[in-house]
């Protein structure tokens, strides 16, 4: 009887659903409400849309039709009275000063959003060529803030679904603090030589899923940092950039844990890193990155194909410093085939002062067929469990000295 209240309520929930989305209020920025036009600044237009469809009792759809429009800066922040969509048809374009804005960090954010939909098949144009040429922060960690293209915070319930992030000046997207999130049919397009232009980087947040998206860029194209719960990573196509990355995690005080992480049905090409975790040394905290599984991962012509790193220090200055704090432990890398770009293509680094627990590798087979030297793989404070791996990438060479630290 339970089971079949359970099931009729949600019947009911789901054609109540459908009948809302069916007649929800329509905002059009280009209406004679708003009066934007192609070619101008729609900023006031959408500004005005938003609020105007946030306090809508029932649910409502701002909309930007086809066309290239400039928008100089906005932020969209609920709460909403009624679920709520955003559906950008045309092109939005970013001032290509970053100076213009007042929210340095920001170019377009979504804040405090329970059922957000941002949708429509448009493209958020950061026009970040001139920030890239001035980005110094691969060797300034106290370097200007730069404005990401799409930050996400604190939202519940969303959808973030067939748009295109284009040439952001910093991280394309980066959620923070949402839960029950998904992600899906994206493309985040930006040059391989672009600094810091994470596809998608995931903070504080649980329940993340990120599908069908097509990622190239110059830096990884899902990057997830600490108090992350739950994120799940699947049919994403990755290359160029830096491939999907577990952090990088122990950098600042107080860092909460990873945990529950599945990447799966991916395909990497042309990346200067494949799967990988990276943990700062001399990590100011303790910390705990945990139940993290990469499987059915193909790789293409990549280097560091499979990469654990808790060495890692990106800065020109990185003497050698104590142990990292992070315990990596649960972690699986099953099924990952494909090339390597470099001789060494599996190097699994832990820290000493606290050892690993439960690292698998299962059915890798990767080749090589470049001219500096064998395909090889490397193991330092680790013993994983190895099966159905050939011998070459079962780290049958083995460190349990300090090794030097990583600058990439």
């Amino acid at each position: 009887m339970a089971l079949k209240l359970s099931f009729l309520a949600m019947l009911l929930f789901l054609l109540l659903a459908s009948t809302t989305k069916a007649h929800a209020s329509v905002f059009d920025v280009t209406s004679a409400t708003y009066g934007a036009k192609p070619g101008s600044d729609v900023s006031k237009a959408l500004a005005k849309a938003w609020s105007d469809a946030c306090a809508s009792p029932s649910a409502s759809k701002v909309v930007v039709p086809s066309g290239t429009y400039k928008l100089k800066e906005a932020t969209f922040r609920g709460p909403c009275k009624a679920p709520i969509e955003m559906q950008v048809r045309g092109t939005l374009q970013a001032p290509a000063d970053a100076g213009q804005l007042t929210r340095p960090d920001t170019w377009v954010g979504f804040q405090y959003i329970d059922m957000l939909t941002l949708s429509g098949g448009g493209t958020f144009d950061g026009q970040g060529a001139l920030a890239w040429s001035q980005n110094d922060c691969h060797k300034n960690k106290n370097c200007k803030p730069i404005p990401v293209n799409l930050r996400f915070e604190f939202l519940t319930n969303s959808r973030v679904q067939d748009i295109t992030s284009l040439n952001s000046k910093n991280f394309h997207m980066h959620v923070f603090r949402c839960n029950h999130t998904t992600f899906q049919h994206l493309t985040i397009t930006a040059p391989d030589e672009s600094r810091n232009t994470d596809g998608i980087h995931i903070g504080a947040s649980t329940g993340i899923n990120i599908t069908h998206a097509k990622i190239g860029t110059g830096d990884d194209c899902v990057s997830i940092g600490d108090d992350s719960h739950q994120i799940t990573v699947t049919d994403v196509t990755c290359g160029p950039g830096h491939g999907i990355s577990i952090g990088s995690l122990g950098r600042y005080k107080e860092e909460k844990d990873v945990t529950g992480i599945i990447v799966k049905n991916c395909t990497l090409t042309n990346t200067q890193n494949g799967m990988r975790i990276k943990t700062w040394p001399d990590s100011p905290s303790p910390s705990i990155a945990s139940y993290i599984h990469f499987e059915d991962i193909i790789m293409v012509n990549v280097s560091n194909s499979i990469l654990i790193d808790q060495l890692y220090c990106p800065y020109a200055r990185c003497d050698q410093k104590p142990p990292s704090k992070v315990k990596i432990s649960n972690v699986s890398f099953k099924n990952i085939k494909g090339s390597s770009f470099t001789p060494l293509a599996v190097k699994l680094v832990f820290t000493r002062g606290i050892p690993c627990e439960n690292v698998d590798l299962t059915d890798i087979d990767l080749t090589y067929s470049g001219n500096q030297g064998p395909l090889t793989s490397l193991c330092s404070n680790a013993k994983p469990t190895i099966t159905s791996v050939i011998k070459a990438l079962a780290c049958a060479t083995s460190s349990l000295t300090p090794l030097p630290l990583s600058k990439k």
